[in-house]
């Protein structure tokens, strides 16, 4: 693809969510960071779910780590893997109290030291709460970058480098969010919506979806 193409795809995805963010809830980094944690191999809505009630009871790490792992295991069971999470959520807030004063790092090395936290985990941090223009390339941004052609690889390190290598500077903290929301509501795993997407004429993929008869 193109970098003209490329700086199409993103000006139309501005003008349409100028201002896009995680559809995760969360008042602070450390929310942010316990809300993420809980979202591997879950949906945000099941995570969102078990914060509302977790948070207004436990949400910093001193209150969190005063549950412990068998206090904390009734807010996220509905969670998949909620037990391994919930241990290292509890280390999590054990190591963030011992070594960061109980304030999230906003340096990758620090915060893929902690327990839970791997580079794309690390990469949500450092996007959506100290606004630095990482990507974190999940099932949907390696779907959508290899589908439409924008940044094609053959895993998820490939994808980051390369997007972050062709999206214009002025897309590159946006970037993240735009691409989720695009393969989670548009350019769907199994039925894209070609027909009501808003780059299909810049898109590389070749078997479009037609509109659905009778829509």
């Amino acid at each position: 693809m193109n970098p003209t193409k490329r700086r199409e795809i993103f000006t139309r995805f501005r003008q349409a969510n100028p201002h896009p963010t995680t559809e995760l809830e969360y008042s602070s980094p450390f929310e942010l960071l316990v809300a993420v944690i809980l979202s591997a191999q879950a949906t945000d809505v099941s995570v969102n779910k078990a914060m509302r009630k977790l948070f207004p009871v436990a949400n910093t790490p001193a209150a969190i780590l005063a549950l412990g792992v068998d206090g904390l295991i009734p807010y996220i069971q509905t969670i998949g893997l909620f037990r391994t999470k919930a241990k290292n959520v509890i280390e999590m807030c054990r190591m963030l109290l011992a070594e960061q004063g109980g304030e999230v790092p906003p340096t990758r090395d620090a915060l893929e030291a902690l327990p839970g936290v791997g580079r794309k985990t690390a990469n949500v941090i450092l996007n959506t709460a100290f606004g630095q223009p990482a990507i974190a390339v999940d099932t949907h941004i390696f779907r959508v970058s290899n589908r439409t052609g924008l940044a094609p690889g053959k895993d998820v390190d490939a994808v980051e480098k390369k997007l972050l290598k062709v999206i214009p500077a002025e897309f590159r903290h946006d970037a993240h969010h735009w691409l989720i929301l695009h393969g989670r509501y548009t350019c769907m795993a199994r039925t894209p919506q070609c027909w009501n997407c808003m780059i299909a004429d810049l898109c590389d993929y070749k078997d479009k979806t037609p509109r659905p008869k009778g829509t």
